[in-house]
């Protein structure tokens, strides 16, 4: 699997059938009865299998964000430069950056060819906050891919701010090109860039 492809599977595996009575879950609980889940259903959905990307998208909407945590993640994407928006700025661009991973990142359901998923030994404290789940994916003639998942504890549950597929960030995946738009455009210059990204996002899924 290609790692773009890898980025795209991790971050559809959180998503959940039953948010609720999954939220409060350990965090390796969480990751490992929601993955089974999603998977068992991506395997019966015969629409999602054939590539409606529009219902994979209401699928992910309306499952994956309650299990991510969208401020902290911009946050690490925009690192220094989250300090200089404003707190308006901010929720736009937390706004626009949850739109961007959705839409960008729903195609993982139409894209699963049954990988395998091992997930690691996991232990943790009872007062920490902050873990790392690790697991990886086992493909067929190749080297297993990890697939790791940073979650920080939160008052209504754990909640996903990272996913690293084979040492490499989501998040700061996005931190250079981000980092460019704020020098030669401020704040301001990444919301348009990041409104003008999804709109024309929303455009090729009309065609």
């Amino acid at each position: 699997m290609k790692l773009f492809s890898l980025l795209l599977l991790g971050i559809s595996l959180l998503l959940p059938a039953a948010a609720g009575a999954q939220g409060q879950s350990a965090p390796d609980v969480l990751i490992k009865s929601v993955t089974n889940e999603v998977l068992d259903i991506v395997r019966r959905d015969k629409d999602i299998q054939a590539g409606n990307y529009k219902k994979a998208i209401e699928l992910f909407e309306a499952k994956v964000l309650p299990h991510f945590n969208f401020t902290h993640m911009t946050q690490l994407a925009l690192a220094k430069d989250w300090r200089g928006a404003s707190p308006v700025q901010q929720k736009v661009l937390t706004e626009e950056f949850r739109t961007l991973l959705v839409r960008t990142y729903s195609k993982a359901l139409t894209e699963y060819k049954d990988e395998a998923i091992e997930y690691k030994p996991f232990k943790m404290a009872a007062t920490e906050t902050d873990v790392k789940v690790r697991t990886q994916i086992k493909q067929p003639g190749g080297k297993p891919i990890p697939l790791d998942y940073y979650l920080e504890k939160l008052p209504q549950g754990w909640r996903v701010y990272d996913i690293e597929v084979d040492g490499i960030s989501l998040v700061i995946n996005y931190r250079d090109d981000f980092a460019a738009q704020v020098r030669n455009g401020g704040i301001d210059g990444l919301v348009k860039y990041l409104q003008t990204k999804n709109r024309n996002v929303a455009t090729s899924e009309k065609k």
